[in-house]
């Protein structure tokens, strides 16, 4: 959510951002529906206060004795309660209107933003580690995956397209990812481990932007309730209307979840393997902060998925996206792309964005500076510290033998008691 104030301010600079986002220019319309909102409020105060006035001087001059000054004023305060209520309902249509409007508006990118119109103008940050050299021709991960356990014909039965039957030691692998990831990011980086719901209610997914703008995106239940697209709706709601102490260190959480998204918008991608799924696992960051501490902690979460990486091995690249492949809510994300030898291509992994007080605007949740009677809005952020299947397609590609099996990466052995090897027949 935007400010209106500063959009008043300069709608200049607000539409110059915009543009960067390939949006239309918005700051007319907003400030027209403010001041029109503003006037109206404006004259509501002022019923509301003549109203108050007018009660209180039927007392006095009943006390007086001035019974036709009392008469007048009793008619001007039945005129007033009755234009009231219009007046109000007026206020309130305006005001849903502007928030609408405003919440329909992407954030607004970071300074240091590339421009660009998608992911092909996305700026490369660092690499590390060197892709495997194979003795043969690697397979892609939907050739090899089968005759380990990751069952795309069961799965497609029970329940249609974009569902995986996990089975014994490749469902063990994919848990064990997992256990290693969330144990990783609690016990060494600090976060604090969460099981939230994975229902939710609509003041959840509007205060983290994923309404009204994503509807047709996420499933719906049929009591009214969403599954959640990424735990980053639980647990940065889990702060909204919340008036937090000074934040001098992060409230820094961390959840593993199943995730479920409609995929209404990538109709055609990835229809093969286990890239993209309706149903899918992934261990979130979230980090709620003092404004002045977001751009740090953006470093620091990335930091804390790219060492899940470079634990299991897999070589990536870091990706400072572009502001036409930013997500909406985001104003700077970074894109972690592993490598698949399978696919000889990178692919997206993580993705750690800054949202600034954008979310948190629109769940109100604030802090208290230490020693300020005031309040501010919070930043927030979120990323993948990873997402588990496409974590569990790159060690299965990077990982392979020629025989069709997969070893087990030395940072997770510990998690899958004692087998170092996925082989077909252990099927």
């Amino acid at each position: 959510m935007h400010d209106i104030r500063l959009i008043r301010d300069d709608p200049q600079a607000f539409d110059a951002a915009l543009a960067r986002r390939g949006a239309e220019p918005a700051a007319e319309t907003l400030v027209e529906l403010d001041a029109k909102r503003r006037a109206v409020t404006t004259r509501m105060q002022e019923a509301q206060s003549r109203r108050n006035e007018a009660s209180k001087a039927i007392g006095q001059a009943m006390a007086q004795g001035d019974r036709d000054r009392a008469e007048a004023l009793k008619a001007e305060v039945a005129e007033l309660k009755k234009a009231l209520p219009a007046l109000e309902e007026e206020d309130r249509a305006l005001s849903a209107e502007l928030n609408d409007a405003l919440a329909r508006l992407p954030n607004l990118p970071a300074d240091d933003v590339p421009d660009g119109a998608d992911e092909s103008d996305n700026v490369a940050q660092s690499q590390w580690g060197d892709p495997r050299d194979f003795a043969f021709e690697p397979k892609e991960h939907a050739d090899l995956a089968p005759a380990l356990g990751m069952d795309f014909e069961t799965g497609t039965r029970l329940s249609g397209a974009r569902f995986t039957f996990l089975r014994g030691d490749m469902a063990r692998l994919h848990r064990a990812l997992a256990q290693f990831m969330l144990d990783t990011q609690t016990r060494e980086n600090g976060y604090t481990e969460c099981n939230p719901p994975v229902l939710v209610g609509d003041d959840a997914m509007y205060g983290t932007d994923k309404l009204p703008k994503f509807a047709e995106d996420s499933f719906r239940t049929t009591d009214d309730r969403w599954l959640i697209p990424t735990s980053e709706v639980s647990l940065t709601a889990s702060v909204a209307g919340e008036i937090l102490p000074d934040l001098a260190d992060p409230i820094r959480l961390a959840a593993h979840t199943l995730c479920f998204r409609s995929e209404a918008g990538a109709a055609g991608r990835d229809t093969r393997g286990f890239i993209r799924q309706h149903q899918f696992e992934k261990v979130e960051l979230v980090s709620i902060c003092r404004p002045e501490d977001s751009e740090g902690e953006h470093e620091r979460m990335t930091r804390c998925a790219e060492g899940i990486l470079e634990a299991l091995d897999l070589p990536y690249r870091r990706m400072l996206l572009c502001t036409g492949d930013m997500g909406f809510g985001a104003r700077k994300t970074y894109d972690l792309e592993v490598w698949l030898p399978g696919q000889g291509a990178w692919r997206e992994i993580s993705s750690c964005s800054n949202t600034g007080d954008f979310q948190a605007r629109r769940m109100n949740a604030r802090h208290r500076p230490e020693g300020s009677k005031k309040t501010e809005f919070v930043h927030t952020l979120n990323g993948s510290g990873l997402a588990v299947g496409r974590t569990l397609v790159a060690v299965l590609e990077n990982y392979q033998r020629e025989d069709g099996s997969v070893d087990v990466p030395e940072a997770l052995r510990p998690w899958m008691g004692g087998v170092e090897r996925l082989r077909p027949e252990s099927r």
